[in-house]
């Protein structure tokens, strides 16, 4: 079959989509992929890992339109352009539709032109944009409407011929408010290829500069909602603990600031390192030295039906996690005994947790083996099979 994908962002950068390829194309499917380059000279096709990439133009104006794409139609009408011409160009047997920006753009096309699809949602848009900087800007409160997009949302995916999902969680909280029949949804977390995790070497000047630290290791977008404020805000009581103890930070936002500022004010540079963004192909460098990795996300709608890919990157190098009790991680981890559990925004119960694996080295190496025989359940070939059935 020829599956025609729908990305509203630039490729290679989304490990995602980049998984569910890789597995469709092991069952002998060929992948055009539709993405976006917010740069005037770029290439316009090429073939990455087996995906047939066909990139579109968009201004970074355009871009910004999409979160006005319900109330006005210049968004749509620009993608739909787009969209008509790869679906036409590349014969594509039907439409995989990432996300719900995207979304009305596409679904016009496969109405126009008779091709069923699949709405993929990375995450529940419509509660996420709740916390977005942009949204709760003067302009955003004015302009931008959140319930306007639950109601889209819940069109788009009584439309579909299939809807995807991250978790378990997810596919409940939909069946509940779209009331739609359950074999229409299938689960697809954000785990990782077995090429992520296997034959990997030491970085030799990494491992010497963390050789004798007791590393901490987040990865991920660090805004607020993110927790890393409670991972700081126990750091005073723990270092005097744990004396090498170091917490390293890969990946940043515009919340940066607000943390950096956290540290200076307790006095903790020395225990913090912000490493900002690394590629993914250069993340088992630093999982291989980490001792522990965290995800201390705040409850709310959408993390409580979602999986951040860092849990899937952590339990595949044999790194415990802790993690704070938003549904859905907190269960994983619990199901597989994956790591420790602690109340969200509670310093003191993540420091609690943290030691309780620190002081017990025969229940840290027992976590480190479960993560082990974990991933050997979780990597995305073993995962995918919901996904791919949907095209058999």
């Amino acid at each position: 079959m020829r599956i025609g994908m729908i990305l509203d962002a630039p490729f290679p950068d989304d490990a995602r989509v980049s998984n569910e390829c890789d597995e469709l194309i092991k069952r002998g499917h060929e992948i055009f992929l539709f993405c976006l380059s917010y740069k005037q000279k770029f290439l316009k096709e090429e073939v990455y890992d087996g995906i047939n990439i066909r990139r579109y133009f968009c201004s970074k104006l355009v871009y910004k339109s999409s979160a006005l794409a319900n109330d006005l139609p210049f968004y749509n009408m620009n993608m739909a352009k787009k969209i008509r011409h790869f679906v036409k160009n590349n014969e594509t047997d039907c439409l995989h539709i990432h996300d719900i920006q995207i979304a009305g753009a596409a679904i016009q096309i496969c109405d126009e032109l008779g091709l069923q699809f699949t709405l993929d949602l990375h995450e529940n848009r419509p509660e996420i944009m709740k916390h977005y900087k942009h949204v709760n800007s003067f302009f955003g409160k004015l302009l931008i409407n959140p319930n306007s997009w639950k109601i889209a949302e819940e069109k788009f995916i009584k439309k579909a011929h299939k809807v995807i999902t991250v978790t378990k969680e997810a596919k409940k909280e939909l069946l509940k408010r779209c009331m739609i029949n359950a074999k229409k949804i299938v689960v697809y977390p954000n785990t990782v290829k077995k090429s992520f995790y296997l034959n990997k070497n030491i970085d030799q000047k990494i491992s010497a500069d963390y050789s004798k630290k007791f590393v901490l290791l987040y990865i991920g977008n660090t805004s607020e909602r993110r927790g890393l404020e409670t991972v700081i805000d126990s750091l005073p009581l723990l270092k005097d603990k744990i004396l090498n103890i170091k917490l390293v930070i890969i990946g940043q936002s515009s919340f940066d600031k607000k943390l950096r500022s956290k540290v200076k004010k307790l006095k903790l540079s020395n225990f913090v390192d912000f490493l900002g963004w690394k590629k993914e192909n250069e993340l088992y460098k630093y999982l291989m030295i980490a001792h522990l990795g965290i995800s201390p996300l705040h409850r709310n709608i959408h993390h409580d039906t979602t999986y951040a890919n860092k849990l899937f990157q952590y339990i595949s190098f044999g790194v415990p996690v802790i993690c704070s009790n938003s549904t859905a991680q907190s269960e994983l981890i619990s199901n597989y005994k994956c790591g420790k559990v602690f109340e969200e925004r509670n310093s003191k119960d993540f420091e609690k947790k943290v030691l309780s694996v620190f002081n017990d080295k025969k229940e840290y190496n027992l976590l480190k083996t479960n993560c082990l025989s974990a991933i050997k359940k979780l990597n995305n070939s073993v995962i995918s099979k919901e996904l791919v059935s949907i095209y058999e």
